[in-house]
């Protein structure tokens, strides 16, 4: 099959997505598939640019605002549809993470393009690239998630509401980019603030104490739950792009009804969002026991650190083998 990998763009999350959309692609050539690379802020990627970047990798930070302000001046994702790379495309494979591969955007001019892709849909990829939408309709569909308010609150009244300590994020931002945790009422604003650069909505969340957990769903059904083990209180960019800054484990060291439980939250959250193809779901375990969803990726890390190729693997599935999976799903969805 001819095959397109859009990857790059201009998010916060843009060298994530290039390490992503690169070893896609190579394991989809080693299946034999005809693969191209198109980044949409910078256009085709050529063998020598594929190498140059396969070798500088994620880093331990994101891009800075000004590169990518320079990026969006240039950025060619409205022409997507029209491109030829899109266009002659059997099926378009998505590794882009955050900003317009995450909120609907891409996935809608693909639709009108009428190219088959992988991942959920626009409408599914906007709502759970929101987190405070996500949060509403997992706490409908009965999934359970941490207490959370949205800027702008009073220091006082969050914490009243939430108690000490508080998450603070963006509220539609990836690999924690711009997140605090809060353990001081002065600081709050401070957190607030650092979040508001990313994005304008932010969400003030209660910290739930407990083991970190993740869950990737394919096709409606839960791969074996990951548990990760962070240098750091939070499993932040550096911790998540740093080799040796984290400990995965997988399948996590649960008992099976705890395994059972996670798993059926996990399918019940991407049946609630409405998801297709891959989405990983992340969840706190308390030491009472009690579970809580933080999040939905619709477009999850797929770098040789990332969580979701590890779980893959830890169900037997190789990594050349699960990509062509997504293909074949986004045909079958077509």
């Amino acid at each position: 099959m001819k095959l397109t990998v859009l990857l790059g763009g201009t998010s916060s999350e843009r060298n994530v997505s290039l390490a992503s959309g690169l070893r896609m692609g190579a394991a989809l050539r080693e299946a034999g598939h005809d693969v191209r690379l198109l980044d949409p802020a910078t256009g085709e990627i050529d063998a020598a640019t594929e190498a140059t970047l396969a070798a500088r990798g994620v880093g331990a930070e994101p891009p800075t605002q000004e590169a990518l302000r320079a990026l969006l001046a240039a950025d060619g994702t409205p022409m997507l549809a029209t491109h030829p790379l899109v266009r002659d495309a059997d099926c378009v494979v998505l590794a882009l993470h955050g900003g317009r591969g995450e909120d609907g955007t891409v996935q809608a001019l693909l639709d009108l393009a009428g190219v088959p892709y992988t991942g959920s849909g626009a409408m599914a990829t906007a709502v759970a690239l929101d987190k405070d939408l996500t949060k509403r309709l997992l706490r409908h569909a009965g999934v359970p998630t941490a207490e959370w308010r949205m800027a702008p609150i009073d220091a006082d009244a969050a914490i009243a509401a939430l108690g000490l300590p508080l998450i603070v994020k963006p509220n539609r931002e990836g690999s924690t980019v711009g997140l605090s945790v809060v353990k001081r009422r002065e600081d709050l604003d401070a957190a607030i603030a650092l979040a508001a650069r990313y994005d304008r909505e932010v969400m003030v969340e209660a910290f739930v104490a407990g083991r970190e957990l993740t869950v990737p769903v394919l096709a409606g059904r839960a791969l074996p739950v990951g548990e990760i083990i962070a240098a750091k209180e939070i499993y932040d960019y550096e911790c998540k792009y740093t080799p040796g800054m984290a400990r995965e484990e997988f399948p996590a060291a649960l008992d099976a009804a705890t395994t059972a439980r996670v798993q059926r939250a996990a399918e019940d959250g991407y049946r609630a969002l409405k998801l297709r193809g891959c989405a990983r779901l992340d969840f706190r375990l308390a030491p009472d026991g009690t579970l809580a969803c933080l999040e939905a990726n619709t477009l999850p890390g797929m770098t040789a650190l990332s969580l979701v190729p590890q779980s893959a693997a830890a169900a037997g599935i190789g990594f050349a083998d699960f990509c062509r999976s997504l293909v074949d799903d986004a045909l079958a969805s077509r």
